[in-house]
């Protein structure tokens, strides 16, 4: 008598020759079983990842593509800023969001409260978008500075979730002193 394939007799006496095949054999059905639960478990579960932004708490960068641009809203008349020059600053940083007045999103970062921030123009410890806005300020002045994602964090992004990879920055920074 002939057995069809997975049923009768012969089907039994088939798998029962096969799992004896030994050790390597036991652990690969093993872990095709673990594979199916698997991929069956996360079939279910990615349509929820999806829809629930998997949880994150940190801004997200609408995607925009602003090219790099500086806007005085007060020219200063004091002292100009110029690479090599020690300046301090005051600021303010916004990620980039076309949908919100002045284009203000979610602000990540500001000097207020800790006070001015000092540094050497053209050192290379600021994003390149920050050496490029401010050259050229004058003491007093005040500017509004788009930088895009490759004068700022690029895909890095930055502050542990603080600045999203590939976000446009606007900051606002007022030129107090140049030394």
């Amino acid at each position: 008598m002939a057995a069809t394939a997975g049923t009768g007799v012969g089907a039994r006496a088939m798998r029962s020759a096969v799992r004896g095949a030994g050790p390597v054999y036991d652990a690969v059905v093993m872990a095709s079983a673990r594979l199916r639960s698997f991929l069956a478990a996360a079939a279910l579960a990615i349509p929820v990842l999806l829809a629930s932004g998997c949880g994150s708490q940190s801004p997200t960068a609408p995607t925009v593509n602003v090219p790099f641009s500086t806007t005085d809203l007060r020219v200063g008349t004091g002292t100009e800023a110029v690479t090599g020059r020690m300046l301090t600053v005051n600021y303010t940083g916004w990620i980039y969001d076309p949908s919100r007045a002045e284009n203000k999103g979610t602000q990540f970062d500001t000097s207020a409260g800790r006070g001015p921030l000092v540094f050497l123009l053209g050192a290379g410890n600021l994003i390149q978008g920050w050496n490029m806005g401010i050259a050229g300020m004058k003491v007093g002045g005040l500017r509004r500075i788009v930088v895009p994602p490759a004068l700022g964090y690029g895909a890095a992004g930055a502050g542990g979730g603080t600045v999203p990879p590939n976000a446009t920055l606007l900051f606002e920074v007022e030129l107090l002193d140049v030394q």
